[in-house]
Order: structure tokens, then C-alpha cells, then sequence
């Protein structure tokens, strides 16, 4: 997959100048070596242990003196045209800081590629209700755009930024190990005054959450931690107290219903079975007072 994503970039149909990095996060197999091999114009950061998404970013960042970051995901690939779309866009555009693509499956139908800012409604109620009840405020996939839209947040698998304003806000917030750097860092460049754009004519293939299916329950995990960390920056004490509540009740009922189709199924449906362990790994988590070192490997 990751071969896959720097070939899209360098098989781009544009003429724009670029500096591709790779940062490894103490990958346990052939990559440090298989990939500076292949690609010998690659800037390859290498790390001995899981930095985290944010902190890996900003890494690279630091050292990039481009005119526009972009934040690619190992299981993303760029249409040809991607890049030739987006980055004229984006300088004819001044005020906008951060453009997302239309996110594909590998079939070609679009996936969820805008995100709102998290908040009650959206974390224990049901996304794609919201998003069929209320379009305008919820865009998703079921909307068709036929030109740039402003959004609240775009999904991070493909990531456009400013490098002026990513330096003016220092870039992620590694306090966020996985999940929800990128929306923070929009709530940010918002607050700020800029705009977050998604340009339906970018596009992009992308595996969705590929890498992370690897190690589901750690993944989870890392979900809910830092979807903890987001509320407890940007919402109000009480508003995190619902919060909790709220998820643990969910998390309760999905571990009961997974446990009894798991007992009705048993040994035929991979999928309860596979969310029983998630629930699980959870509520565990949750017991033992949600500590830093489960989770994804650090």
C-alpha cells in the first residue's frame, strides 16, 4: 500500500516541483529497507518505536520547506490529476488553508471524505442519520458537489495545507497519538479565520482504515482515547461528563447484542465475533482507568 501511494504521487500529471518523506513508525518489516531501494528520491525518517500520526507529521514537516504541505495516507493513492486540480485551486485561494479530496473505494464510489467538528450529536447519535436528516449541516457521501464547498473538517487520508499556517499553528497537537489531529487541526485554522474547502474534483483512492484493521481493538482504542482528548480540549466539563456516560452506555449494549449473536452464531459470522472482542477490549480498557499503554504499540 504504501509503495501504491508514493507512485501515485510520482506518477502525477503535473509539473509541480515536490519532496516526498516517509516517516516510519518502527515498522517491524522490510519497509526501512525496501523503501528507500525503490524509491531512492524519497527523504526516509526513520523511528525505532510508533512516534504516533501526529508527532511522525510534524517530524517531516520541519523539515519540508515547500509551499504547501500535503498529508497522504499509506493507503491512499492521487488520481493523475489530483494534484494538478487542487494546487492551483489553492493559490487562487488565498484564504483557504486546508483542501480535502473526494475520498473513493477502490470500485470507484465515494466515501465520507467531510467531517464535522465532534460534539454530542455526533458521537452518540447515528452519523449517517444525521447526515440523510440534516444534509446541510452533515455533508456526506449521499451529497453529489459540483464545485468547492467550505466545510468544518475534511478526513486526513488526503490533507492540503497552507506551510505558512501549519507553522503559525505549530502544526498537529501531538497530544493526539491517532485519530482527531486533523479535525483539531482545522477547528484551529478556523478559529483563526481561515476556511477548510473540499474540492470534489480532487480524487482520491483510498483504503479506509486499511493500516489501522491490522490491529483493530488497539486501534479502537486509540479512537476513543483521543476522541477524549479532542472533548476535553474543546468542550466544556459537563459536556465531557455527558460524554461519557453516553459512550459507556453504547458501549455496554453493543457488548451485550455482539455477545448474544456471537453465542446464536458461533464459529459462522466473523464480523459479531470480531466486534465482541472490540467491545470487550474496550470495557476492559475502560476498567482499568483507560491507561496510556494499551493501545496501539508505542
Amino acid at each position: 500500500m504504501t509503495r501504491a501511494a508514493i507512485q501515485s504521487v510520482l506518477d502525477s500529471q503535473d509539473s509541480l516541483a515536490k519532496e516526498i518523506f516517509v516517516v516510519d513508525n518502527g515498522s517491524s518489516d522490510e519497509t526501512p529497507a525496501a523503501l528507500p531501494r525503490d524509491f531512492p528520491q524519497l527523504h526516509f525518517i526513520r523511528s525505532e518505536k510508533n512516534l504516533g500520526f501526529a508527532r511522525a507529521c510534524n517530524t517531516a514537516a520541519k523539515k519540508s520547506r515547500a509551499e504547501f504541505l500535503l498529508l497522504l495516507n499509506s493507503d491512499s493513492r492521487l488520481e493523475p490529476d489530483a494534484l494538478a486540480n487542487a494546487i492551483p485551486w489553492m493559490r487562487a485561494n488565498p484564504d483557504c488553508v486546508v483542501a480535502g479530496a473526494q475520498l473513493l473505494h477502490a470500485d470507484g464510489s465515494r466515501q465520507n471524505s467531510i467531517a464535522n467538528f465532534p460534539t454530542l450529536a455526533t458521537e452518540l447519535l447515528n452519523k449517517s442519520l444525521l447526515r440523510r436528516l440534516w444534509p446541510e449541516k452533515f455533508p456526506g457521501k449521499e451529497q453529489i458537489f459540483a464545485a468547492p464547498i467550505v466545510v468544518e473538517s475534511v478526513v486526513g487520508a488526503f490533507m492540503l495545507i497552507r506551510k505558512s499556517v501549519w507553522d503559525a499553528l505549530g502544526g498537529l497537537d501531538e497530544r493526539f497519538f491517532f485519530f482527531f489531529e486533523e479535525t483539531d487541526f482545522c477547528l484551529r485554522a478556523r478559529q483563526k479565520g481561515f476556511r477548510v474547502v473540499h474540492l470534489p474534483n480532487v480524487r482520491v483512492r483510498h483504503g479506509q482504515g486499511q493500516t489501522a484493521r491490522q490491529i483493530s481493538a488497539g486501534a479502537r482504542i486509540e479512537y476513543w482515547r483521543s476522541r477524549y482528548v479532542y472533548f476535553a480540549k474543546n468542550h466544556r466539563a459537563l459536556t465531557r461528563v455527558i460524554l461519557a456516560a453516553g459512550l459507556w452506555l453504547r458501549l455496554l449494549v453493543d457488548l451485550f447484542a455482539a455477545g448474544i449473536l456471537t453465542l446464536l452464531t458461533p464459529g459462522r459470522n466473523d464480523r459479531w465475533r470480531s466486534r465482541w472482542r472490540i467491545c470487550s477490549a474496550l470495557a476492559i480498557w475502560h476498567l482499568r482507568g483507560c491507561p496510556a499503554e494499551t493501545g496501539l504499540p508505542r
